[in-house]
Parts: structure tokens; C-alpha cells; sequence
């Protein structure tokens, strides 16, 4: 929706929410979303629930969204404001939730996630903007992968320091050893604000499900958010794992054996989203005892 057919009722924020690098990153436009965004007890101060009042479908995408940010709150993942984790929404017009930028993960909520196209334009009243930079790495693979339909962006420090390692994952943990079949990378450009990167980016991802971004952060995509979960699981625990060994010196450390990669990649099979099915109700169940509030 372009800025001008925004409502005169809605906040300036709101009517500046079409998409440009110069307008997130404009000082009296986040100070104002900042001021209108106040947190209580899992609540969105001036965010009306959206239950009922969107379809079925996208308010179950709103839910598991807001649960997977909640998810990377609480396994301290997280990056302040930034990095993003989307969702393709049912339906033929490509359109995707995405945060809004200003809030922390450990805050989000269905009802504040913001309803964005692939042009940038955010097609739903609210007080938000979003992260231009967001925006390119998503709605590239939003766009290129129908199977796509979470895709997960972090900048953790195990998973920043193994995507600026010449090697990459190494076949060092059982955890590389099940992502390393699905992984892909691509080199750093610089902050994501450009477009034409996006053909490249989904280029080098290819079909694979996961993603080192070079010197920036990890990257996950799946059908189910469950999937997208149990990928990021794996691929930042195996960082992790990796730069913890490392930490004895690159020549002390132990290379998984050749059979044992290929006995692996076997029996992982087709992917996360099995054992992602089994694990995804426990992670929501985790929420509700530790974060509770992700589905108002």
C-alpha cells in the first residue's frame, strides 16, 4: 500500500511504512515507533489482538512466528532489535509477516507482527516499520522457494564466528554432521539494504535449507516453522560445538571419519522436518512455562 493511502488517523511511523533504507534508519521515525511501543506483562500497548479478525490460516503463521522469536529469546540467540525471522502467508500474493523493528524477540507477540507484500509495502494498519535489510533477505527467498515458508536470519556469536572461518562448519560434531548435508553459504556484501543482491543470495542457497552467511550470521528456511526451528537448532549447536573445539588449536582437533559423514547424511534422510514435528509442541510448551504470551 503506498504511503499515501495509509488512514490520516495512523501514526507517522505507519504512514512511512513503504519500505526504503533512508526511512528506518531516519532518527524522529524510530524514536516515535520506540514511543509508541510500550511492553506490559506480553502485551503490545497500542496493538489490538488480531485474533478473529484475520483468517485462521494466518493467525496459526502469527502464532508459530511469534513463537519461533520467542524461541530465540529464550536460547539467548537473539541480537537486540535486529535479525528477523519471517513467514510466508497462505495464498497466491506472496505476502509475509516479519517483525516489527524496534522490538526485542523476547516481546513479540502474533498480534504485532507486521503483514508486508513482496514490493515492500506494508499492507496492514500499524503503528510499525520494518528493517529494510530484513526485507532483502526474506522476500528473496520468500520469493524464489515456495517451500520456503519460515525462513530464520540470527547473528549469534558461535554462528558469526564460524561463517568468518576460511573453513566453514567442520565435520567436527554430530551436530555438523546433520547439518553439513543442507548447508550452504554466501559471501558478506555488506549490510543487506542492496536488491540486486538478492538474486545472488538465492543463487548460492540453491535447495539446500541452511546458510552461512559469510562474516554476518546463520540462516534457516522451512515448510513448517517447526522445520525452520530444528534447523537452526542444529546448525547453531554445531557452531557452537565448532568453536569450542577449536579452542585446543586447529591441528589437536578431530575430523569426523569419511564413512562416518556418509553413514550420517544417510540417515538424516530427507531433512528437519520429522523430528522437528516431534520436537516443535515441547519448544511451545517450554514457552508457555518460560515466556508465556507469544500467541496475544
Amino acid at each position: 500500500m503506498p504511503r499515501e493511502d495509509y488512514p490520516n488517523t495512523m501514526s507517522r511511523a505507519a504512514r512511512s511504512a513503504r519500505l526504503d533504507a533512508a526511512a528506518c534508519w531516519d532518527e524522529s521515525d524510530c524514536r516515535l515507533a520506540m514511543e509508541e511501543t510500550a511492553m506490559a506483562d506480553g502485551s503490545v500497548a497500542g496493538i489490538a489482538s488480531l485474533r478473529g479478525k484475520v483468517s485462521e490460516a494466518e493467525w496459526q503463521a502469527r502464532v508459530d512466528l511469534a513463537a519461533l522469536y520467542r524461541l530465540v529469546a529464550l536460547h539467548g540467540w537473539d541480537d537486540a532489535i535486529f535479525t528477523h525471522i519471517s513467514a510466508r502467508l497462505p495464498g497466491p500474493e506472496h505476502q509475509f509477516l516479519i517483525n516489527p523493528y524496534g522490538m526485542y524477540f523476547g516481546e513479540m507477540t502474533a498480534s504485532a507482527l507486521v503483514r508486508i507484500d513482496l514490493d515492500g509495502n506494508v499492507i496492514q494498519e500499524t503503528p510499525y516499520f520494518i528493517n529494510p535489510a530484513g526485507f532483502t533477505i526474506h522476500s528473496a527467498i520468500h520469493a524464489a522457494r515456495e517451500d520456503a515458508r519460515y525462513v530464520m536470519h540470527l547473528h549469534t556469536d558461535q554462528g558469526v564466528a564460524v561463517a568468518a572461518q576460511a573453513e566453514g562448519l567442520l565435520p567436527l560434531s554430530q551436530h555438523a554432521l546433520i547439518a553439513m548435508p543442507f548447508l550452504a553459504y554466501h559471501d558478506y556484501e555488506g549490510i543487506a539494504l542492496n536488491l540486486d543482491e538478492r538474486e545472488r543470495l538465492v543463487a548460492d542457497l540453491g535447495d539446500k535449507t541452511l546458510m552461512l552467511l559469510r562474516n554476518h550470521g546463520t540462516l534457516s528456511v522451512g515448510a513448517t516453522a517447526a522445520e525452520c526451528w530444528m534447523g537452526m537448532f542444529y546448525l547453531e549447536r554445531a557452531c557452537k560445538q565448532q568453536v569450542m573445539t577449536l579452542s585446543a588449536g586447529r591441528e589437536n582437533v578431530l575430523i569426523a571419519p569419511m564413512a562416518a559423514q556418509d553413514e550420517v547424511k544417510g540417515q538424516i534422510g530427507r531433512g528437519m522436518g520429522v523430528i522437528g514435528k516431534l520436537a516443535w509442541p515441547g519448544a511451545l510448551r517450554q514457552l508457555d512455562r518460560s515466556l508465556p504470551g507469544y500467541d496475544a
